[in-house]
């Protein structure tokens, strides 16, 4: 057996003895959206008033923005400043093995995601996609300069009401121009559509477990995706290269997205924002 199956059957192993406590016994909770900090394990984030405990990054130093982010309203609200640009807000805290909880309400068109295992600058670590914008994807994963793999199983665009209100979310074949990778398991579209809350906040619950990190993500107490980041097969991807680079604990890092050439404002909207809330975390 070579180095990544012992790793990969050591990943599943233990994320079957966590299944118990971590899927049956956390999913009712966390699905009816009560705090996760009833829960055995689970700490807070974030404070709910000031942003102690994380740090705004740049997203590159030809646009050095730190970016809007302020507290309102016991949520986080994430923003381009000036209008275009994007940045990171990341933990100061790294981990190995753990779940994140978070809510999320993102405008449309806002082009965010949640980084796990991310380096302190944020701009390189595993993205959970939150896409909220034309063929966007959400729920799926992304290797932010890890090589550039999406793996996710579909896209989406959105039904407005008159006064540009998202009603809901119409499913579309992936159209990201980077390599494409094969989920180990993904929720039909039927399923992700039905546990959805269009225009609403949305639970997401993010485990990583493994030095290089099987990944599991719920929305709303529903599984979605998951991804064992150590059977990627890509001309242009190492997974040892990976490791070295965001090392065995990471960061957990808020997106926001630059506006581009390629989408211009579908990327992300004038005066839109990502809200958070309820981010806890509990090691495993």
């Amino acid at each position: 057996m070579n180095g990544q199956a012992r790793n990969h059957t050591r990943i599943q192993r233990r994320d079957l003895l966590l299944g118990g406590l971590a899927v049956t016994g956390a999913a009712p909770l966390l699905k009816a959206g009560g705090s996760p900090q009833d829960e055995e394990g689970y700490r807070p984030l974030f404070n709910g008033s000031t942003l102690h405990g994380w740090n705004r990054r740049t997203r590159s130093q030809a646009h050095p923005s730190l970016g809007k982010w302020v507290v309102e309203d016991a949520a986080i609200v994430g923003g381009q400043d000036p209008q275009g640009v994007g940045s990171y807000l990341v933990s100061e805290e790294a981990f190995e093995d753990f779940e994140f909880v978070v809510d999320a309400r993102p405008d449309w068109p806002a082009d965010t995601g949640i980084l796990v295992r991310t380096i302190p600058e944020g701009n390189v670590g595993i993205q959970v996609l939150l896409d909220h914008r034309p063929h966007g994807g959400i729920g799926g994963y992304y290797g932010n300069g890890l090589g550039g793999f999406h793996a996710y199983q579909y896209a989406f665009n959105a039904e407005k009401d008159k006064d540009g209100r998202v009603t809901r979310l119409i499913p579309e074949a992936p159209s990201e121009p980077t390599a494409r990778v094969p989920l180990d398991f993904a929720a039909s579209v039927e399923v992700f559509l039905k546990t959805w809350k269009p225009g609403d906040w949305n639970r997401f619950r993010i485990r990583s477990v493994g030095a290089l990190p099987y990944l599991t993500t719920w929305i709303n107490g529903e599984k979605i995706s998951e991804l064992d980041t150590a059977q990627i097969k890509l001309p242009n991807f190492n997974p040892k290269a990976m490791l070295d680079r965001i090392g065995r604990a990471g960061h957990i890092a808020l997106e926001v997205h630059d506006n581009d050439a390629r989408m211009g404002s579908d990327r992300w909207a004038p005066g839109a924002v990502c809200r958070w809330r309820n981010l806890y975390v509990r090691t495993l």
